[in-house]
């Protein structure tokens, strides 16, 4: 037995590439963090537009917490061991009838790490479901390797590039259905995507995209991590802070280095560039 998980789900995580639902509050607890995020979103709306939602989690303090909850981290503990960073993060809001939608994909494709032996918890503050659009997860998928992407650059397609993997067999895709304070975990190499929100509810999930152990090595762009739990030596890297209260100067300072990093490092050999 793992901290949070059981050994089934850890066996799930490692056979199928993926685990889910987890709980983490109640979803009374979400409903307060959603408010929360809300009044920070409408009060500073110039940090959490459709093009600015990278690193919200250096913004807004809210957000700060749910990447640092405790169930969070044991859950991560429990996959990947004792000592991790948090590479960074990524809001996915949806509005209602929105035709937005996300590509089948694997995130490791364009990180520019070592491995992708990493970890993301995605948490749901609204209610995640095929009708909002919730992601799918093809199984197993990440026991291969990295699968050649196309760059579509597709105006409803939510992801940077539009990248996509083509020929996937939508019939094995498992839809990870969450309840508002629930998480899904899945591996860096997993095929996933998502459809559009048909609903007349926003739907909105914290992606904390990734938490990976320290023999994990950027090897494009700038180094920078934020610092979860234990120990996280890394050569010629630069520790994030976390913000005291929304809109911290240090912070924020941090997340305008680490967005333009990112963006770097996400567009690296593309042919065109978009705002997010």
């Amino acid at each position: 037995m793992g901290k949070v998980l059981s050994d089934e789900q850890i066996r799930q995580y490692h056979e199928q590439g993926f685990v889910s639902p987890i709980d983490v509050i109640s979803e009374y607890e979400a409903g307060l963090y959603l408010k929360r995020f809300q009044e920070a979103e409408h009060n500073h709306p110039e940090m959490a537009h459709p093009h600015k939602r990278n690193n919200i989690h250096l913004s807004y303090k809210c957000l700060d917490e749910l990447a640092h909850h405790p169930v969070v981290l044991d859950a991560v503990e429990d996959i990947i061991g004792p000592d991790f960073a948090l590479w960074a993060t990524v809001l996915f809001c949806k509005e209602p009838s929105s035709p937005h939608y996300v590509s089948w994909h694997q995130d490791a494709t364009y990180m520019g790490m070592s491995s992708p032996a990493f970890v993301t918890p995605w948490l749901a503050l609204t209610s995640s479901n095929p009708a909002t659009g919730c992601m799918q997860m093809i199984p197993g998928s990440h026991l291969s390797e990295i699968f050649d992407h196309e760059d579509t650059y597709a105006e409803d397609n939510i992801l940077t590039r539009g990248q996509v993997v083509k020929n996937v067999d939508e019939t094995h895709a498992v839809d990870l259905i969450l309840k508002p304070g629930q998480m899904s975990l899945h591996h860096g190499k997993v095929v996933h995507g998502s459809r559009p929100n048909t609903s007349q509810r926003r739907r909105i999930g914290f992606a904390m995209q990734s938490f990976m152990p320290p023999n994990i090595k950027q090897l494009v762009g700038k180094n920078l991590w934020l610092n979860m739990r234990g120990a996280n030596v890394r050569e010629n890297s630069i520790a994030l802070h976390r913000p005291a209260h929304d809109l911290d100067p240090v912070a924020a300072s941090d997340r305008a280095l680490a967005d333009a990093n990112l963006d770097d490092i996400l567009y690296l050999g593309a042919t065109q560039k978009r705002g997010f």
